[in-house]
């Protein structure tokens, strides 16, 4: 499976694009802010119906305009090919169809066209808060489960719900159990439910990791993932009897699987206090690599690969060991951006793979021709 086209309307900063690609290696240059990761989030959008950076899609029209469109034509295989188009009108709900067929719901497009993105973003899964290592852990899931991915919305809204039923109860001065067990009721069933998967995900996955990892470092550090969870120890119903007064004062819900959390360690202490910009950016390159092989082995194919300026900030030895994946030939189809033409010339003739080189500048994206010769 590969993006063949992708056609472009007041996506962000872009007026118009009408790309061919590579089943292989697609490579933007270009300047910061030129537009290369917005080529780059449009793809995610086929996806994952959404921004990967920016959740509210109307900030995603191109300023000035009343829409934006994102088009792309999949090479499932030799006999078909499936076409995606998102489309958001300002003040409208937003239109996403396969095949011109509108979907009833969104979450039934998600892991039909599996991708993997890294990003200077993805820093926050280790700087900022377990919500967003929670959603990591589920993005994955989700491509694979649905199941899981019904569990989890409703489970959200349950909580939800729960804990504007604890606010109600402050606020009015008064607590009506039954009308709390209700909420519990379907609580504890659905954490029961996604614990376990979470648990033997992260089971199969850090291995795969620390592979990951070790390749890249050349293994010279020692890292390690620990997942977290109440439930652990205790099942939900119990967490839920003990923090009943703690919840009703702090008017939320204080355990559960929305407490769950990873601990990432590098040589034993925490990677965000003790590892280096270089060693961050590898253990985050290694986190989505290992993503990409477990999604790759249960799907049976390889998912799209979107590497966004991955490079800046890693030594020439991680660089060289990232090169050496891509031409053992460990992904499918890879779209990368850099500010470097130097360095996407070097990548690609230790690659020497069948790519394709767009010029970013100010939102124009035009094909480079006969790159290597300068023409």
């Amino acid at each position: 499976m590969y993006l063949k086209e992708l056609q472009l309307f007041n996506f962000k900063n872009i007026t118009t694009a009408d790309l061919e690609f590579s089943s292989r290696i697609n490579c933007f240059i270009g300047n910061n802010a030129a537009g290369k990761t917005n080529i780059l989030d449009s793809i995610y959008y086929l996806s994952f119906c959404k921004s990967y950076f920016n959740p509210i899609d109307s900030q995603n029209i191109r300023h000035g305009e009343d829409y934006f469109s994102v088009l792309g034509k999949y090479n499932v295989s030799n006999e078909k090919t499936d076409t995606i188009q998102c489309v958001q009108k300002r003040n409208h709900k937003k239109s996403f169809k396969l095949n011109k067929k509108e979907y009833d719901r969104l979450a039934n497009h998600i892991g039909l066209f599996p991708l993997v993105m890294i990003s200077p973003y993805d820093r926050d899964l280790i700087n900022d808060g377990s919500d967003i290592r929670r959603r990591f852990i589920d993005s994955v899931i989700s491509q694979f489960d649905k199941i899981y991915l019904d569990n989890l919305i409703n489970y959200n809204k349950v909580l939800s719900q729960r804990n504007a039923l604890l606010k109600a109860f402050a606020e009015r001065k008064y607590f009506d159990r039954e009308s709390l067990d209700i909420w519990d009721l379907q609580l504890s069933g659905l954490g029961a439910k996604i614990y376990p998967v979470r648990k033997k995900f992260m089971e199969e996955y850090i291995p795969v990791f620390n592979n990951y990892f070790e390749m890249i470092s050349g293994g010279k550090e020692s890292v390690s993932i620990t997942y977290e969870s109440q439930l652990i120890q205790h099942n939900m119903d119990e967490l839920l009897v003990v923090a009943l007064d703690r919840d009703r004062i702090l008017k939320h819900t204080t355990v559960g699987v929305h407490k769950d959390d990873l601990l990432f360690r590098i040589s034993g202490h925490p990677v965000k206090k003790f590892g280096s910009q270089g060693q961050q950016k590898s253990f985050i390159i290694a986190l989505r690599l290992a993503q990409y092989e477990y999604i790759k082995n249960l799907k049976g194919y390889k998912p799209v690969l979107l590497l966004d300026d991955i490079f800046d900030k890693l030594d020439e030895d991680r660089v060289e060991q990232l090169i050496k994946l891509s031409s053992e030939n460990t992904f499918g189809q890879v779209f990368i951006t850099d500010t470097q033409q130097e360095r996407i010339e070097h990548l690609l003739e230790k690659i020497n793979t069948d790519h394709k080189i767009y010029r970013v500048m100010q939102g124009d994206v035009e094909e480079v021709k006969n790159y290597f010769n300068g023409d």
